[in-house]
């Protein structure tokens, strides 16, 4: 059975956004900071990025997809990744609002999965055929599955910088056993492999 990864790149202090989360600045303040290594060091880190868009399919919540926000969809809304997102696969967005599926260029599709984490699960593994799944994010997805214990590997990529408030990965999600496997870095990064003891 394929693995169940999941990338995410966070400041010291533990946060994936920071503070003031809007539609138009998704990330928040200083939340672009914390993945200056993708654009400033691709070269050098051109493994990681690698293996941040080399699954078979991807999970992500509302908020990654669209920016924060509740309530329906807006009629013509397709995201803020662009015509073409970066995942060039199929992709599972958990949402209490169902929407029918939006084909992207590149290959890209998003799926609006409503009925809960482990039916995006199993619909992303379908659709993977035997590669990776990679839950991508946002920090509220990444906890679910981690409080669940469906994630076998977990990459963090932390950017030393403090952002002080935001939205935090692992507040709440309980006694995690980890077993680094592999830690790498630049000036603007550290990546971290862990494995899920369980």
């Amino acid at each position: 059975m394929s693995s169940v990864t999941c990338d995410l790149t966070v400041s010291l202090d533990g946060f994936l956004a920071g503070p003031n989360q809007t539609p138009d600045n998704p990330l928040g303040e200083g939340g672009e900071d914390l993945h200056r290594w993708q654009f400033e060091e691709a070269e050098a880190n051109a493994e990681a990025l690698k293996g941040i868009l080399s699954a078979g399919a991807y999970i992500m919540g509302r908020n990654m997809f669209a920016g924060p926000g509740a309530g329906p969809w807006g009629k013509d809304w397709r995201g803020w990744w662009g015509e073409e997102p970066p995942y060039h696969a199929p992709v599972f967005v958990l949402t209490h609002h169902p929407r029918a599926p939006l084909e992207m260029e590149g290959g890209t599709t998003f799926n609006f999965v409503s009925d809960g984490i482990e039916a995006a699960l199993a619909q992303a593994r379908e659709a993977a055929a035997g590669k990776d799944v990679a839950v991508a994010g946002g920090a509220e997805i990444a906890r679910q599955y981690l409080s669940a214990g469906l994630i076998d590997e977990l990459r963090l990529h932390i950017a030393p910088l403090t952002l002080g408030a935001g939205e935090r990965l692992l507040d709440g999600v309980g006694n995690l056993k980890l077993e680094p496997t592999e830690v790498l870095g630049t000036r603007l990064v550290t990546h971290v492999r862990y494995r899920m003891i369980r």
